[in-house]
């Protein structure tokens, strides 16, 4: 969905043990592309991160909101590390993101350089479920964060206590069905 390729610089910034590295590791790896591996230390300093992330040519980074907006911060500090950033793509994920603290990256960087997306997933699917290209237009749009739609292999749904399709704006509960869920789920209503 995002035209990764084997020129792609895949940071791994992760602990294996999250399941966020998996779609870092394997992201990179299924593309033909190149998976850096962070170094620790450098993975606790947002300083020294920006400046790793410019000096080995990063283009796809995995970021959880909270480490972004540190990343931010020291972004907005040092542009001429920035203007270095060799990111196509910054993909959000592990928590929720808020749409509005994005304004500022994009009062410095333009809407695609990198394209900021926004990816939702739940440990039963490890790891992503949906995602959403973000835009200028949608940090202003005061929302929440948006998870967009379901990824290629699977349905996402919204569901009533009958498991009925509620309609857009009704409050329900989100399922998942398709090649991506992980097994041992079917009939099984306390999982």
């Amino acid at each position: 969905w995002f035209h990764f390729n084997e020129e792609d610089r895949w940071s791994l910034f992760h602990s294996y043990a999250f399941d966020f590295s998996v779609w870092e590791i394997w992201g990179a790896l299924l593309y033909g592309g190149e998976l850096v591996i962070i170094p620790y230390n450098v993975s606790r300093s947002p300083i020294d991160f920006l400046q790793w992330l410019a000096e080995k040519k990063i283009t796809v980074l995995n970021q959880t909101p909270s480490a972004f907006y540190q990343l931010m911060t020291v972004d907005k500090e040092h542009p001429e590390l920035s203007e270095k950033l060799a990111l196509r793509y910054i993909v959000f994920g592990g928590e929720a993101l808020n749409l509005t603290r994005l304004q500022e990256w994009y009062d410095r960087h333009p809407v695609d350089a990198p394209t900021l997306i926004n990816m939702y997933g739940i440990t039963e699917t490890t790891v992503h479920v949906s995602y959403l290209a973000l835009n200028e237009e949608l940090s202003k749009s005061q929302a929440n964060s948006l998870i967009g739609t379901a990824i290629p292999d699977l349905n996402i749904y919204v569901l009533d206590g009958q498991l009925k399709p509620v309609p857009p704006g009704v409050v329900g509960e989100m399922y998942v069905s398709g090649e991506g869920l992980a097994q041992g789920y079917l009939n099984q209503a306390s999982l």
